[in-house]
């Protein structure tokens, strides 16, 4: 790629592995020619009506606040406002371990400038069908059975996408070693008929 073009994130605020890749993308951004564009995808609209273990249940539960928040302020202020937002409410949720909540809301949200009674959204539903219709845009190139990150890129055919889920990693590569993962990343994701590769995982998320 020699002129700079859009790669879009769908991304559940609550998800530690997502805003690793969220962070090795901003990386890639500095060394490749792409531009980063975040978007609210919900791993409690993934999960509605699925048999999940009850402390994940739980979890699913209060995981409508922050994207609720995240998709109004995406309607109201648009996708830079939305990209600022994920940063500060991800700093306090994955390195400051804040709990969820109206207060952690509020704070993310006067820290980039917005409005922190937005963080009233949470505990409504008014702006689930837009929720649900972002989440939507996101997981269906890529199907149900994948979770976030999900990613969409431009492909190796010009005017086409490719779109795929993760890559699950951790920690996020920094520098030139963020642009080669990006290189081999788009060169499997391209590649017809290519869907997997995977191994167990033996690290948590490290967030430095």
């Amino acid at each position: 790629m020699t002129e700079r073009v859009t790669v879009d994130m769908w991304f559940d605020p609550i998800c530690p592995w997502a805003w690793i890749t969220s962070r090795w993308l901003l990386e890639v951004e500095q060394v490749r020619p792409i531009d980063v564009r975040f978007h609210v995808m919900s791993l409690s609209v993934l999960n509605e009506g699925r048999d999940v273990p009850e402390q994940y249940q739980k979890l699913m539960e209060s995981g409508w606040g922050p994207v609720r928040v995240c998709i109004a302020v995406e309607q109201q202020h648009g996708a830079q406002a939305v990209r600022d937002l994920y940063t500060a409410l991800g700093t306090r949720i994955h390195l400051g371990g804040q709990e969820l909540g109206p207060e952690l809301f509020a704070a993310a949200l006067a820290e980039v400038g917005l409005d922190p009674a937005l963080a009233e959204v949470a505990g409504s539903t008014g702006y689930d069908e837009a929720l649900r219709a972002s989440h939507e845009a996101g997981m269906r190139p890529v199907g149900q059975d994948v979770g976030t990150p999900v990613i969409h890129a431009p492909g190796p055919v010009a005017g086409e996408k490719v779109a795929f889920f993760g890559p699950v990693i951790t920690p996020a590569p920094r520098g030139e070693a963020a642009g080669r993962l990006w290189d081999g990343v788009l060169l499997v994701a391209g590649t017809p008929g290519f869907y997997e590769l995977k191994r167990t995982r033996t690290l948590g998320p490290i967030f430095d």
